[in-house]
């Protein structure tokens, strides 16, 4: 099990959730609103309103989600951070129903 970290514009985050729902991509996305991110961008610094979204998903489907949200995503770069799982010190029930989705 993975948690992707993923921050896009607010009117496309439902947008691209659904979708990955919909496709079996992940087995849940949390859309996140009211994030503010500042950052870097061509040599300017950036302060935007976005989503994040935190997308649960099988290890083995990490590499077809990322290729998905690349594709659907309206960012050049969009960030996607996978992050590892303690699956051990998680509840096993859901562990058990990310896995399954």
């Amino acid at each position: 099990m993975r948690v992707v970290l993923c921050n896009c514009p607010p009117d496309a985050a439902s947008d691209l959730a659904r979708g990955l729902i919909e496709d079996r991509l992940a087995a849940c996305v949390n859309v996140v609103p009211g994030v503010r991110s500042l950052y870097v961008w061509e040599g300017r610094v950036c302060d935007d309103a976005e989503s994040t979204l935190l997308i649960k998903v099988r290890a083995e489907g990490v590499a077809a989600l990322r290729d998905a949200i690349v594709a659907r995503h309206p960012y050049t770069v969009p960030e996607i951070v996978v992050l590892g799982v303690d699956v051990d010190a998680c509840f096993g029930p859901y562990v058990d129903w990310v896995r399954g989705a």
